[in-house]
Parts: structure tokens; sequence; C-alpha cells
């Protein structure tokens, strides 16, 4: 045994013995990566490992949610696709019925805006690792690149 599995075993058996798989295999995730210096996988990892279970549970929003505070800048490249791959398919389910479309200016960082009236603002309705805040307005026509969400965003 490792001393990240050992600590681990034993948080897992003082802290609340009756935790769930899902919580168990999330720090024993948190431990791996931690011994060998994953940092930034480890906010990557998390936060899927995060959205993928309260997706399981029903909970989209909250899934959308685990997305808020992680930074696909300082990941690797193919960290920050498969971060954006899940936040889509997240977004797509969350917002289907909405005229939802997708604005990404990089690799990693993405919202999804619908129309917010008849000036042609549109709402933020989800972001992934940009500034913007769910509910604020932005103007259509300083953004480039608009997709659908609806079939072909990823």
């Amino acid at each position: 045994m490792t001393t990240a599995t050992v600590r681990l075993t034993n948080r897992m058996v003082t802290e609340r013995p009756e935790r769930r798989l899902e919580e168990l295999a999330g720090l024993v995730i948190d431990a791996l990566l931690a011994s060998i210096g994953g940092k930034r996988e480890q906010s990557v990892a998390r936060a899927v490992h995060d959205a993928r279970r309260l997706r399981q549970a029903g909970d989209l929003h909250g899934a959308l949610a685990a997305f808020a505070d992680l930074d696909p800048a300082d990941a690797s490249e193919t960290e920050a696709r498969w971060a954006y791959g899940e936040w889509v398919s997240l977004a797509r389910r969350r917002f289907a019925e909405r005229d939802a479309v997708v604005y990404s200016p990089g690799t990693g960082r993405a919202a999804v805006l619908a129309p917010d009236g008849e000036d042609g603002m549109l709402e933020v309705l989800a972001v992934l690792g940009m500034r913007w805040q769910p509910g604020q307005g932005v103007s259509r026509r300083s953004l480039r690149g608009l997709r659908p969400l609806a079939g072909g965003a990823s």
C-alpha cells in the first residue's frame, strides 16, 4: 500500500463509514492523482466525476454547476476537450427545449446562450471556463461563431 492509499483508507473508515460508492471512488481518484502530482488533472477529473454522478441522479442543473469553478485554461488540451465534451452533453440535455446556441472562443471555454427578447440580446444559460454568469445578458453583435446547441455543437 502507498502512503496515499493508507491515508485514504483511514479517512474512509474514521470519517463516515456509510459513504456511497461514488463518493469513495472520488476519494480514490483524488488520492491517486495527488500521489503522482496530478493537481490539474484532479480538478478536471473531479469536475467530470461529480457532474456524471449528479447527472445519473437526475440533477442536470447541479451537474452543470459542477463545472462552474473549473478553469480548463490551466488544463492540457486533452483535458479541456474532455471537460468541454461532458459539459456540452449536459447542456444539450438541460436546454434541449430552448432555442439555444453555443459560443466557444477557445479550447475549454464556452457558453450556452438563448435569445432574451426582441433587442438581439442573449441570456447566458451555462458557462465553462468564462467569467460570464448564468442570467447575464450579452449582445449577439459582439459574438462570432455561434452554433446551434441541438445537433452539432461538439
